[in-house]
């Protein structure tokens, strides 16, 4: 079997993978995203995995390079990662008590034959109203920094959730269930590669 790279420097990403027991070396894309472009939000996350992949790809011969990108969509407007306490108020504030989508892309790039794939998935989930003190509480724990639209379904954040309409693991940032069918178009079956 093929080398499989990770191209993304997420531990969540790393764990997410890791649960399909298959064996893959970490190389984090330095690929900087830009979340300006002028794509529609499932093409731009295609577009910034496609782009993580191909930084990696010329490092490896005959792997396959996996890479994701994950932003949250609400009304139109994309949201990124927080960067201060404030940013992630005003991020939380705008979800408080609404719903918003996840979109994850990703793109695997075999390097050996040069064939892509990419694919983006939507995740619809669902905030409860929140009060001023859940809010300054959870900013207060340092789990909205650095991540999507300031909140970890997988963390603390999960308390917030009512409900989702889609893949769980694609809110968290890779979305398992795609990406293994994805794997099978390049000859990786994860359920045969379980011991």
């Amino acid at each position: 079997m093929k080398k499989i790279i990770l191209a993304s420097a997420s531990p969540r990403r790393k764990e997410i993978l890791g649960i399909t027991g298959l064996k893959f070396t970490v190389c984090a894309s330095d690929y900087e995203e830009d979340l300006a472009l002028s794509l529609r939000p499932r093409q731009l996350a295609r577009f910034l995995s496609r782009k993580k992949a191909e930084t990696v790809s010329g490092n490896y011969r005959n792997a396959l390079i996996i890479a994701a990108d994950t932003f949250i969509v609400f009304k139109n407007r994309l949201l990124g990662k927080p960067h201060t306490d404030r940013e992630a108020e005003k991020m939380l504030r705008m979800l408080n008590g609404r719903s918003h989508s996840v979109i994850t892309g990703f793109t695997i790039i075999d390097t050996g034959t040069g064939r892509k794939l990419s694919r983006s998935i939507e995740t619809k989930v669902y905030f409860k109203r929140l009060s001023s003190e859940e809010i300054h509480a959870y900013i207060r724990s340092k789990e909205p920094l650095d991540k999507a639209g300031a909140y970890a379904i997988q963390g603390l954040g999960a308390v917030f959730i009512e409900k989702i309409e889609g893949d769980f693991f694609n809110v968290v940032g890779l979305p398992l269930c795609a990406l293994t069918d994805a794997l099978r178009q390049f000859g990786v079956n994860v359920l045969k590669e379980v011991p």
